[in-house]
């Protein structure tokens, strides 16, 4: 064993019912519960440095709270707030962390859940803190089966773009993109204690719909960890899944088994997160007894800050997008004339231009580094495309770089410059310019260098 020591926690932050649920832009309040929400902390300890690694079952989370969180933690526990890396796994069926126009009643609900998650998650960092143990890691990379993801962006016969098609359209012709099935996995295995695994893999948390709460997947997967391994606990970081869902346009033979098709024409269902969270699992369960196990000489957390200009509306196209706000915010999105996800792409693109009718120019993204030995985790604030984190691992010098979406911030799509001239819900919705994509490559890959050099 070398000096370095891991501690975990995992505690249930669930919400009170009839909560605003997050991630769709149609109002849903909370029925009933599938499973926990949750969130799971890893804290690192090497010589007299501590990290703090936190994974959230949370749609996003703001900067504002982020900021929040990271400060109490620093009070309550030491580790200082540039020390922590706090990320949601994006689940679309957990409460609202943030009240919006269509929940305002909810006010009051919201802002007391929010309060109790930033409690929890303090204690979430003590407990770990509390629970360190001296360890070894070991890492490797695993490869997802076939029908657990797709991307979700495909170009028509018509020459248009559309995110999430209706399934068996005549008029899909290919998808826009290519997957990233690589699953990253790192284990801890610890004296006298629990291992940990932790896995890396970019994917919407988002196929279950509906207003009971759930981890979605990423708990499914968790959990068939934590039941197949005895004495061992899971935690997952999301990587870019910006543009990747679960929803196979041309379903044949089982694929439409215990799911449906919803409102946006994707598939989804309990039965689905059953079904993404055992096949990732299967694959994790495969590479784990194989890991590269390492000495851990270094830990480290280094952010960068780049800056990167806003998609600012013009002013012929302010009308209209507040006519649509109008309409949605007083739930009359059946007088706009789109449907499924058109009417999501154009409700959200109207919100995104009346929230930036005055600006700014600039928008400011901190990415954040981690260095555990020759592993690194990029933690980017908010949703980048799958060719982002593609880019970011050729970055030379590491064993393995795992790219880790809504970290630190919650700032919207990151969409790679060919979508803006393709469309697409991603693009028209991002508060960011063409180039955003390549900006955040860039800066990730000298924030790894920066990193390793430091």
């Amino acid at each position: 064993m070398s000096n370095l020591k891991v501690g975990y926690s995992q505690l249930n932050v669930n919400p009170p019912l009839g909560i605003g649920v997050s991630g769709y832009y149609i109002p849903r309040f909370a029925k009933g519960f599938l499973d926990d929400i949750e969130v799971c902390t890893l804290v690192i300890s090497l010589k007299e440095k501590k990290i703090a690694l936190i994974s959230l079952d949370v749609c996003g989370i703001d900067t504002s709270l982020i900021n929040s969180y990271s400060e109490a933690i620093e009070k309550e526990t030491g580790i200082s707030k540039e020390d922590i890396f706090l990320s949601a796994t994006h689940s679309h069926t957990s409460g609202l962390l943030v009240p919006t126009a269509a929940f305002e009643a909810d006010i009051d609900t919201i802002h007391a859940w929010a309060k109790f998650v930033g409690e929890r998650v303090v204690d979430s960092v003590k407990i770990a803190i509390s629970d360190l143990k001296d360890a070894k890691m070991g890492y490797i990379t695993g490869w997802a089966p076939e029908r657990v993801a797709y991307i979700r962006r495909y170009k028509m016969k018509d020459g248009s773009t559309m995110t999430c098609p209706p399934i068996d359209d005549p008029n899909i012709d290919h998808p826009i993109g290519t997957l990233d099935q690589r699953v990253h996995v790192v284990r801890f295995d610890r004296e006298g204690a629990e291992s940990i695994v932790m896995f890396n893999y970019g994917l919407h948390a988002d196929t279950i719909n509906g207003d009971l709460l759930s981890s979605d997947w990423p708990g499914w997967t968790r959990k068939t960890i934590e039941k197949a391994l005895d004495g061992t606990k899971c935690i997952f970081f999301n990587g870019a899944e910006g543009d990747v869902g679960s929803t196979n346009v041309h379903p044949k033979d089982g694929d439409m088994n215990d799911t449906e098709i919803s409102f946006d024409n994707e598939m989804k269902s309990p039965g689905m997160a059953r079904f993404v969270g055992r096949a990732l699992a299967g694959t994790i369960l495969q590479v784990y007894d194989k890991v590269k196990y390492v000495d851990v000489d270094k830990i480290n957390i280094v952010n960068k800050v780049i800056k990167v200009p806003a998609n600012v509306p013009s002013a012929e196209d302010l009308p209209r997008a507040h006519e649509y706000k109008e309409l949605h915010d007083s739930g009359r999105d059946d007088l706009i004339p789109y449907t499924a996800m058109e009417l999501t792409t154009v409700v959200a693109e109207a919100l995104r231009m009346c929230r930036m009718e005055n600006g700014p120019e600039h928008f400011n993204l901190r990415l954040t580094g981690v260095q555990l030995g020759p592993v690194a985790m990029v933690g980017i604030p908010g949703e980048p495309f799958t060719d982002i984190g593609v880019g970011i691992k050729e970055a030379e010098g590491w064993d393995m770089i795992m790219p880790c979406a809504l970290t630190n911030g919650n700032e919207g799509y990151f969409p790679v410059k060919s979508a803006y001239d393709e469309g697409g819900y991603e693009a028209r919705t991002s508060p960011y310019k063409a180039g955003v994509a390549e900006a955040i490559i860039e800066g990730g890959k000298t924030l790894l260098a920066e990193m390793k050099n430091a």
